[in-house]
């Protein structure tokens, strides 16, 4: 018997705002920062709703200039739900392309890596696949948000 081989599913897109960034200074393993997130919308198809106006992304910025991502924060679905989700990665790229995203420009997608793994968890019945499923993601930065795209690992 064959081992199956994992395919991807887009599951949802998520706009999720941002506040302004908090500096905590050098960390132990880098620089600290807290980015607040404000806001949002899920896009669909599984998953539609607002992300809630709590959460935040924990950076710890490398001496390589790569970003380590640890964000939680929560989304509401229109019919009610609330389901929390974990999402936990990594930003790199040339030093010029990170700088030009720090400033807040538009980069074009491709001229750096932000991926991530994302863990989902709620109470509501009617969400309760997203307890079981394992989700990796792709995402952009915007100047004051991101745009982080779901798959299912099915």
């Amino acid at each position: 018997m064959d081992i199956p081989v994992p395919r991807l599913e887009h599951s949802f897109t998520l706009r999720v705002d941002l506040g302004p960034p908090i500096e905590m200074g050098q960390g132990r393993a880098g620089k600290r920062r807290i980015i607040p997130i404000v806001g949002g919308a899920a896009l669909g198809p599984d998953l539609i709703g607002a992300v809630l106006n709590l959460g935040a992304d924990w950076q710890t910025i490398l001496a390589d200039g790569a970003a380590h991502l640890d964000t939680r924060y929560a989304l509401q679905t229109e019919d009610g739900a609330v389901i929390e989700i974990v999402n936990v990665g990594a930003r790199h790229g040339p030093p010029e392309v990170i700088a030009r995203l720090a400033k807040g420009e538009d980069v074009d997608p491709s001229s750096y890596y932000m991926r991530t793994a994302a863990r989902l968890e709620t109470g509501d019945t009617r969400y309760g696949w997203v307890n079981h499923t394992i989700f990796v993601c792709a995402g952009i930065r915007r100047a004051s948000a991101v745009e982080i795209a779901y798959y299912k690992v099915m």
